[in-house]
Parts: C-alpha cells; structure tokens; sequence
C-alpha cells in the first residue's frame, strides 16, 4: 500500500508542487517581500521558519485527501474484499505516506530557510525537540485529512475539506504575533492548536523552550490524533 502511495504522488505534479514548492514560494514571500514590514522584535527569518514548517505540513495533505476519497470511490477498496490484505493497511499506508512526504518537504524548506537568514540556536535535545513535535503534528494532519477524504463525497470535495487546515496558519502566530492582531482574531489565534505548535517549536529553535507550549502542543497532536483515527476508522468501516 506504502510503495502504491507513493508511486501515485510522484505521477502528480499537483502534488509535489503544493507540498514543496508552494511552501518554498510562501517563504521567499514572507522574509524577502513582506519581512522588513513586521516588527517582531527579531531576525524575521528566525521567526517565520517554525510558522512556515506548519504551513508546508499544511500545503500538502490536499492529495492525501483527494487520494484517500478516490480509492473509496473507485473501486479499490472493492477490490480488496477478495484479496488477502489487511483493510487498516489503506488507511496506515495513506498516513506514513503523508508523514515521510511532510519531513521531506520539511527538510528542504529548512534548508532555504537558511540560506535565507534563518539562525537556529537549538541544542541536540532541542533539536529533537523539534523532530518529535513535528512528526506528532504531522501524525495529527495526516490523520484529520484521511478522516475528511472519507467523509467527502467525491474526490473534488474531498480536497475542499482539506482547505480549513491550509489556512489555519495564517490565523496563528506563524507570521505576527498573535498580541498584534485585531479582536476577536487574537483570541482565536492565541487558542488555537497551531498557535501552541508553533510557539513550541520557536521556543526550541531559539534555545529558549517553553515547557508550557510544548505540553500544549503535545497535548493538542494526541488529542487529535485520537478522534481523527475514531472518525477515519468509522467512516471507513462504514463505506467500506
């Protein structure tokens, strides 16, 4: 199911572009076109980077979503009721698929990061720190995207379900502070679950971790993690 998964991703330039070359674009934008117009009190790049990392997560769980509802609606899962492969393999290969694809994605928009001006001060703890809160993030998307591919109609609705996650984003932390913002804006920024994910993640990368902002962001990956896998087991249960 894994090597399928990722045979379909590399036929689909959509894909590949929204998951790396968009984020890589978002980044050029917000450091070199609009950095010098926010005032955050530090090197913009170093402030970005961790709003950007969610943000490239985000850019590229619409194929995941779109590939999920297809395989409900195009036969596949017929296919398998008289083959001898394990139904939770589907949806488990859909979502390692995501996480591998993310922290490849990842991993170069660090590395543009830096060639922008992006300074971590992390220490080897902090560090995987970071890999950790990462990859439960990714684990959590991964999850909520597959929940709302099942959920979908048809393969078009299915990559409109997804759209909320790739602009939540921008209504965090990740490119101003959230204490900036208008009311009603700031509120919502301040408690929403990406807001506590990238704080942690800033905290990490600066060698000035918040203990309170990690917990919170574990806390919010698990927690979703848990009612997306219910939800996704369900709706699979049922259609399947």
């Amino acid at each position: 199911m894994l090597r399928r998964n990722f045979r379909h991703t590399m036929r689909n330039p959509v894909a590949l572009f929204n998951g790396i070359i968009m984020p890589i674009f978002l980044m050029f934008l917000m450091v070199y076109v609009f950095g010098d117009a926010f005032s955050v009190g530090v090197n913009y790049a170093d402030y970005a980077t961790p709003g950007l990392i969610l943000t490239t997560i985000c850019y590229g769980i619409g194929s995941t979503a779109i590939a999920v509802n297809s395989d409900m609606t195009n036969g596949f899962i017929n296919r398998l009721r008289v083959m001898r492969v394990s139904r939770a393999a589907v949806l488990n290969a859909h979502v390692i698929e995501t996480v591998l694809r993310s922290l490849v994605a990842i991993a170069l928009v660090t590395g543009v990061a830096l060639l922008m001006g992006f300074r971590p001060s992390a220490s080897f703890a902090e560090w995987l720190g970071v890999i950790g809160i990462v990859v439960l993030t990714v684990v959590a998307i991964g999850w909520l995207t597959v929940a709302f591919g099942l959920a979908a109609k048809t393969p078009e609705g299915a990559g409109m379900a997804a759209v909320p996650l790739m602009l939540l984003p921008f209504l965090s932390s990740a490119f101003v502070p959230a204490d900036k913002m208008g009311p009603g804006v700031r509120q919502f920024a301040e408690y929403q679950p990406f807001t506590s994910v990238i704080e942690a993640l800033r905290g990490l990368l600066t060698g000035a971790p918040s203990a309170g902002s990690a917990m919170a962001a574990i806390a919010w990956c698990v927690g979703l993690t848990l009612i997306a896998y219910l939800w996704a087991r369900r709706s699979f249960t049922k259609r399947a």
